[in-house]
């Protein structure tokens, strides 16, 4: 089977998914409502698509194409609106985050789709343990080698992404010690982790080529990399984002990624090795682990450093190129939480701190989901 051609794109544009939580309004444990859900969706013209997932207490939004964060903000906040009107409908609501605090695993049920059920056949437990939420963000490139070019340079900023999104630190009701503990269940997959360092889309294809004559792999679908080509639509699509507590963060990360894009087009910045991978799994697991107190290590210099120092340091460094693509709102906002510590694993942590009791936090986010509470 060969890599299907990588379509057209116009570079820096944006997409952005988002796994949602769907919990009724009792106790704000999970509810089996997505097919309730998409059918009352698609009374209501929108951007984008509202689609099921995995289990059927999750549903993803995906904007359209966007060109700046703005257009992502006003688009999320577009299919927000009517998801929180069509929940409101079902006495159930939408929660952002990267897991549900409490949810049992064997409880939840696989969606009924073919590719699904097929994944569940294939993956037993795993399936239902993959009941967690990410938000994923496609970059549009120009050709098929600046995708890959694109691809390995934004692997050394993926312990920010993560630390910037985290918003799981609880699993099965118990506190973690992670900022982002899904990440954890995306490494159980076998075809997680990182892609292999080619620069070169012919050497790309020789390469999927390999693995699909094992049998393993048919389709890109089947890497469940942190960074991924999407020939389809002509971008790299970054994965490890935790979903956000709110729309607002959504599209900022989104302006970052944009930012870090165009300072890659326009400087070319550094050239990425393979030598670049010798840290990454150690700052990815700092970045999951501490969040914003993470260390980073610097990839070409081996120099060990505070996470937030390295964040802010790049922020400096694409500023202009925010500027000049809208973004900069998106970096002022992701910079106060920075220079503030925060992130929304800390807001849930001082939810529960406050309440002593998860069903609350839980409801607490709902709210800050829909845009109106703390």
């Amino acid at each position: 089977m060969s890599l299907e051609a990588f379509n057209a794109s116009e570079p820096l544009t944006l997409g952005v998914e988002l796994e949602l939580q769907l919990v009724n309004t009792h106790d704000y444990d999970l509810a089996p409502y997505a097919e309730d859900m998409l059918r009352l969706m698609l009374k209501t013209p929108l951007p984008g698509s509202v689609v099921p997932e995995m289990t059927n207490s999750m549903i993803e939004i995906s904007t359209s194409v966007c060109r700046s964060a703005s257009e992502v903000l006003g688009q999320l906040s577009q299919i927000r609106d009517a998801l929180v009107r069509s929940a409101d409908k079902l006495n159930i609501a939408v929660v952002g985050g990267g897991t549900h605090p409490f949810q049992q695993w064997h409880e939840r049920r696989i969606y009924d789709k073919p590719r699904f059920q097929e994944l569940s056949q294939l993956y037993g437990y795993l399936s239902k343990q993959f009941t967690i939420f990410g938000q994923h963000v496609h970059i549009g490139c120009p050709d098929p080698d600046a995708a890959l070019l694109m691809l390995h340079r934004m692997s050394r900023f993926i312990p920010h992404f993560i630390a910037l999104s985290a918003s799981s630190p609880y699993v099965q009701g118990q506190d973690t010690a992670f900022d982002s503990a899904r990440l954890n269940s995306v490494f159980a997959f076998p075809l997680s982790g990182r892609a292999p360092c080619v620069l070169r889309w012919s050497e790309f294809e020789q390469y999927f080529e390999k693995m699909t004559r094992t049998g393993v792999v048919r389709s890109m679908k089947d890497f469940y990399w942190d960074i991924r080509p999407k020939p389809e639509y002509g971008t790299i699509e970054i994965r490890v984002f935790d979903t956000p507590l709110t729309v607002e963060r959504a599209a900022a990360l989104a302006g970052y990624v944009q930012s870090l894009a165009a300072w890659f087009m326009d400087t070319q910045p550094f050239m990425p090795s393979e030598d670049d991978y010798l840290v990454y799994t150690y700052n990815r697991f700092q970045a999951c682990r501490f969040g914003l107190d993470a260390v980073y290590v610097d990839p070409a210099t081996g120099q060990h450093m505070p996470l937030t120092e390295h964040i802010l340091q790049t922020m400096d460094a694409v500023a202009d190129h925010a500027a000049r693509h809208g973004a900069a709102p998106a970096l002022h906002l992701l910079r106060s939480d920075v220079a503030a510590g925060s992130n929304d694993a800390r807001w849930l942590r001082e939810r529960q701190r406050n309440e002593r009791l998860l069903a609350e936090v839980s409801r607490q986010a709902a709210l800050r989901f829909r845009g109106v509470a703390a």
